[in-house]
């Protein structure tokens, strides 16, 4: 999954100085996140809190993450930042340790449906970091009297002419053309996948279609008139409507109502982190409740932190950053798959990318 936070475009690897005192600190953290997920000036406090220096470096997908963590990054970084359906990989993989909760004590300000989520029973691998939802984004001067569905990008009934793109991440982008067949968001039988595959083959083949576009990109392409619908997230798109509102005047976000995908992205030490009595400070820092609305309020995503309510912007308390209670129920989590499962939907996805 990409953010605006999470841009397909290529950073550099990026160490944090701050100062004498950082440059002379011995002590290091090695973070491995999206990009431009995080806060400067979090980093700067944690940096000056603790006396030590923040080295940053990025990644755009998971599997990119998953490929450096599996060849050796195991033991080069201290904090990751995966979403919900690569825990489960993360620790069947013997890739993450537990966390000592006794190191932790903000978790206690974690919110009660991020407390026991079921891609890590007990959070005994990860801790909330951000959660937000993926939708679908269009023009509406263009699409004046657009349905709120995912017919508008896999119908060509719907829209015959308009370009549009779908988002690169092959189970979010199924799960879209699940829900276009009336079939639930989070489908993981082997029939649903098939009727599935065939329609983004199908949706590959139309004139209008425009590519497999991620996050920032997506939404960069829409505001440029390049598309006129796509595939992004909540805080993506109310980040990039405040820097220029003018560009996203005409852009909507919407959850259509067949349904789309709820998120959580969690904090996890890796197995061999170098620094992990460093690392479970880091995460009780991030669970601050101060912090973590300063983290919300710089990159627009919603809080899973309960005590950072009081000090969170009031965009963030509504839709689309707070979904209503209507599109709570139709949102769901990206199913984590594993084994004989994960080889056939990675089959399945290639043949679809392949046609």
């Amino acid at each position: 999954m990409s953010k605006h936070t999470k841009t397909a475009a290529a950073v550099a690897f990026c160490s944090l100085l701050l100062g004498t005192g950082a440059q002379a600190a011995e002590e290091k953290l090695y973070l491995f996140n999206w990009t431009e997920y995080m806060d400067p000036e979090i980093i700067t406090a944690f940096e000056q809190k603790y006396d030590v220096e923040v080295v940053q470096n990025y990644y755009n997908s998971l599997p990119e993450m998953f490929a450096k963590l599996n060849a050796g990054g195991a033991s080069q970084y201290d904090i990751i930042v995966p979403s919900n359906y690569y825990v489960p990989r993360l620790i069947k993989t013997g890739l993450v340790q537990k966390l000592d909760h006794s190191k932790i004590p903000n978790l206690a300000n974690v919110k009660a449906q991020f407390q026991d989520p079921s891609f890590d029973p007990g959070s005994e691998y990860s801790a909330p970091y951000q959660w937000g939802t993926t939708g679908m984004v269009y023009n509406t001067e263009t699409f004046p009297d657009a349905p709120n569905s995912w017919s508008l990008m896999f119908d060509p009934k719907v829209n015959p002419d308009y370009p549009f793109a779908i988002m690169g991440d092959g189970q979010v982008a199924i799960g879209a053309a699940c829900g276009a067949l009336g079939k639930p968001y989070d489908c993981d039988t082997l029939d649903s996948w098939r009727d599935a595959a065939k329609l983004m083959i199908e949706t590959k083949s139309r004139d209008n279609f425009s590519g497999f576009t991620d996050g920032t990109p997506a939404l960069q392409q829409l505001a440029r008139g390049v598309t006129h619908v796509g595939m992004s997230y909540n805080g993506d798109y109310l980040y990039f409507k405040g820097e220029d509102p003018e560009a996203f005047e005409h852009l909507a976000f919407a959850i259509p109502d067949e349904g789309a995908e709820m998120w959580v992205d969690s904090m996890m030490i890796p197995s061999g982190a170098p620094h992990p009595d460093l690392a479970h400070k880091f995460i009780n820092f991030i669970l601050d409740a101060k912090i973590g609305a300063q983290l919300s309020n710089y990159n627009y995503y919603a809080s899973p932190n309960a005590a950072a309510e009081p000090y969170l912007e009031e965009a963030l308390r509504q839709p689309p950053a707070q979904p209503t209670d209507e599109e709570m129920k139709v949102l769901r989590f990206t199913p984590s798959l594993e084994g004989e499962k994960l080889q056939t939907f990675q089959q399945l996805w290639s043949e679809v990318q392949a046609r």
